[in-house]
């Protein structure tokens, strides 16, 4: 395929030369990193990696791609996403840019046009797009106010099926926490079930919140089902429901899985409140996902004014803290963000500028890579391993400081050891779902 450099067309071959975050391997040892980077052989064998080597050990009488001290990643995760609400910005538009004008303009977005046919055009589009980029494992968030709930997952089982050997799908009902009362919410449980979803929601500050987790964790428990929340999406620090989920968590004694995701208003908190919420978190295992490019899209935006902070949660103490963090593309070309492609390189790329997630940058591939894999129960997907998959993203770019200051549109995907058609699908393509 075309790239920067030539794949052998062969069952056997090695990648020589490549450069490796060590984070991504399954062993390291033997390794000298640099900046945590290794020097390495990659020897392909019928679409599975057969060895990872020192460079030159390889053995030399099989066809080879000299990457030249090029990168090689596994292919990425994706870990949080709204597929169903992408690609909508040519006929709904925020007119302001604030977080209450995405929400209107998706609501009635929603009202007028979700039908099976045009959410699944969309979903469809956005599946192309991340897997030209190198995604491998992707997870949406699906919006879930009846009856949109029956038809978007619907649609979502169709998609999982259809896309099992290029992306795994991974699906989380999103509705107001609000609703959890109504019978509305049994139901959608059984939906869950019955599809293979993950529960999730928007916490709110409620008097009976409490109340309302405790409701949501049972249920979960109950039917077998991870639960996956958007969690204090604000710059107001009067809101804070990241504490009260972690106390929810342990005091029902919930063995699931729990992610949250945002958690803007924690970098609002005086640096005590901030501590004991992280504790809690810790204690509770959840795991937390930073949406950078989306939150500095949306908070604290005010007409004319200049915002004062970056909009994104307290990453780096979280991490400290042992509290396993990822970021991701969350919206794109809708209301919530009027950009982005669901290119997992452009997300690491923001997210070292706006999280400063350098200074050292050695454990940084974790965050798109190995530890949102872990998140979603499929670590594998996250290490290149001997005897995995030979599902690979390989660059032209040696260091970080090259990765980083392009976007690599010159990569290379590689699934089962063979460079895809990287082709990106065409904007024209969406036309007709557009009010042009």
């Amino acid at each position: 395929m075309t790239g920067f450099v030539t794949l052998p067309e062969a069952p056997a071959f090695v990648l020589k030369n490549a450069t490796v975050p060590a984070i991504c391997l399954d062993n390291a040892s033997g390794f000298e990193a640099r900046e945590g980077l290794v020097l390495a052989d990659i020897t392909v064998e019928n679409g599975r990696i057969a060895a990872i080597s020192a460079p030159g050990t390889a053995p030399a009488d099989l066809p080879a791609a000299d990457l030249r001290g090029g990168m090689a990643w596994p292919t990425f995760t994706d870990m949080h996403t709204h597929i169903d609400k992408g690609h909508i910005w040519e006929r709904r538009r925020n007119p302001d840019g604030t977080f209450m004008g995405a929400l209107e303009n998706v609501r009635a977005d929603r009202e007028a046009n979700w039908s099976a046919d045009d959410v699944a055009a969309r979903m469809e589009f956005s599946l192309k797009c991340a897997f030209a980029h190198g995604t491998g494992l992707l997870r949406t968030h699906l919006d879930s106010l009846p009856p949109q709930h029956e038809i978007s997952f619907e649609v979502f089982s169709d998609l999982r099926e259809r896309w099992a050997d290029r992306i795994e799908v991974q699906a989380v009902a999103l509705f107001a926490i609000d609703m959890i009362f109504e019978p509305f919410f049994d139901g959608l449980i059984a939906l869950l079930k019955r599809r293979g979803g993950l529960i999730g929601g928007v916490t709110q500050m409620l008097p009976d919140l409490d109340a309302r987790l405790d409701r949501l964790f049972q249920a979960a428990g109950e039917a077998g089902l991870d639960i996956d929340l958007h969690v204090d999406e604000t710059e107001d620090r009067e809101v804070l429901t990241l504490k009260a989920i972690a106390d929810a968590k342990i005091r029902n004694g919930f063995a699931g899985a729990v992610t949250v995701g945002h958690c803007c208003s924690l970098a609002r908190q005086d640096e005590e409140t901030a501590r004991r919420t992280i504790e809690r978190v810790a204690e509770a295992g959840i795991a937390v996902v930073s949406l950078p490019m989306c939150n500095m899209y949306l908070q604290d935006r005010h007409q004319g004014r200049t915002p004062r902070w970056r909009g994104v949660t307290l990453f780096k103490e979280l991490a400290a803290a042992g509290v396993k963090t990822a970021v991701a593309s969350d919206n794109t070309r809708d209301p919530f963000y009027a950009y982005g492609d669901l290119d997992p390189v452009e997300v690491i790329r923001e997210a070292v500028r706006i999280l400063q997630l350098d200074h050292p940058l050695d454990d940084t591939a974790r965050t798109i890579t190995r530890t949102p894999a872990d998140i979603l129960g499929r670590p594998e997907r996250g290490m290149i391993a001997v005897d995995g998959p030979a599902d690979l993203v390989l660059f032209s770019a040696r260091r970080w400081s090259e990765f980083l200051s392009r976007p690599q549109a010159d990569r290379i995907v590689m699934r089962n050891g063979m460079g895809i058609d990287r082709s990106l699908p065409d904007y024209r393509e969406l036309d007709p779902l557009m009010d042009m």
